[in-house]
Order: structure tokens, then sequence, then C-alpha cells
């Protein structure tokens, strides 16, 4: 359990982080604090400053654009994440990874683990590695455990991009960016991905750029 002065000080810097009100800005790869282990959530913040931290992060979240956020992104090292996916997807993209619509949620002091051996792989990005994307290898299927906002208990099997979407998200509060699971001679940059790389799958990116894709 953090200690009142850790609470305080925490409490402080959302705080601070919160009064200058719409969006946070969003911590970039190299900022120490995306590669630490964050705190457990204990009751740092309380539970009005934590419903207005949700709030922000949710709300910074929507302008980044992406489908999900954690506390490290915005320099606060607490076990917190947000996701959201309206999945606005052709048919085939769905059919392919899997995306399907999620509703907003709160995880607090998630974990997950893989249900059954299969992988899938395809490009990821992050709103902390701005400008580039990389092919990453996941758990097919995960179980979620933690809380909500509100303390209730999760437990819940994700399949697909929801699954991606929270091993990604939980990563980050073991601080691991999707770069340290990703296949590097993937790595493309936005502009490549818009030119060469828009297919559902990564099939022609492997086979192009010299890589291999879980059986």
């Amino acid at each position: 359990m953090a200690s009142p002065h850790a609470h305080a000080s925490l409490a402080e810097q959302v705080e601070q982080l919160l009064s200058t009100g719409g969006p946070l800005p969003i911590v970039a790869a190299g900022d120490p604090v995306l590669r630490r282990e964050t705190e457990r959530y204990d009751g740092q913040l309380g539970p009005a400053l934590l419903a207005r931290f949700i709030e922000a992060l949710r709300l910074t979240m929507h302008a980044a654009p992406g489908v999900g956020l954690a506390a490290p992104q915005v320099g606060v090292p607490l076990r917190i994440a947000v996701l959201e996916d309206p999945a606005p997807v052709p048919e085939e993209v769905r059919l392919a990874r899997g995306r399907v619509p999620q509703p907003f949620r709160v995880l607090v002091n998630p974990s997950y683990e893989p249900v059954g051996p299969a992988r899938a792989a395809f490009f990821e990005g992050c709103l902390s590695v701005p400008g580039w994307q990389a092919v990453v290898a996941r758990a097919a299927e995960v179980r979620l455990t933690g809380a909500d906002e509100h303390g209730r208990a999760l437990d819940e099997v994700f399949t697909g991009w929801p699954a991606r979407i929270v091993q990604h998200e939980t990563d980050h509060l073991d601080g691991t960016l999707y770069l340290d699971r990703a296949e590097p001679r993937s790595l493309s940059s936005n502009q490549a991905m818009a030119d060469r790389w828009a297919q559902p799958t990564p099939a022609r990116a492997a086979a192009a750029l010299g890589f291999d894709l879980p059986a």
C-alpha cells in the first residue's frame, strides 16, 4: 500500500494535470514514465478526483483519436486504463481482425492471461509512438481480471481485436510498449501503411518485408 505522502503527491500531480482543461498531453516514447511499472490503484485519487481523471482520459483518447489510453501515457504512474472502440471498419476488416465495437470501459488494476495457444498478428500503432506501426503477434484470446472505476470485479474473456486492445493497454501499465513485442522488419511509417499495407491482414507486408507470421 502506498504511503499517505505518496497518495498526496499523486493526487496533486493529477489535480495539476487537470487544471488546464481539455485533452491531456500524451507522453511520447523516451519518457521514463512509460518504462516503469505502475502503482496499483488503492484510493490515491479519491472518488471525485478519480472520476475527473477518467473523464480526462476519455476526452484525450477521443481527441487523439485512439481506442485505448493508459494512465502512464499522460504521465501518471497508476494502474488505470480506458478503452473504447466504435470499430467503424469495412466488413472484410471486421472479419479478418475480429474487430467489433467495444463500449467505453475503465480498467483498474488489470491483468491478463492467454486463453489457449492461438496467436494472431496484425499491424499496431500507439499514441505514444506517433507516426509508426508494426506487426505484433499476440494471444488471440485472453482472460482479463481486475476492477472497474467503482471497484466492481472484472473477469472477462476477450477475443479478436478487443483482446489486442486489452493486451496493449495493460502492457503499458507494466512499462511495456508494443514495439517490445513487434516484428522489427515490419516497422512502417504511417505513410507506408497508407500507400502499401492497408490490407485487412499483414500477409502481403510479411512477404515483401521478409518476416514470418504465426501459423
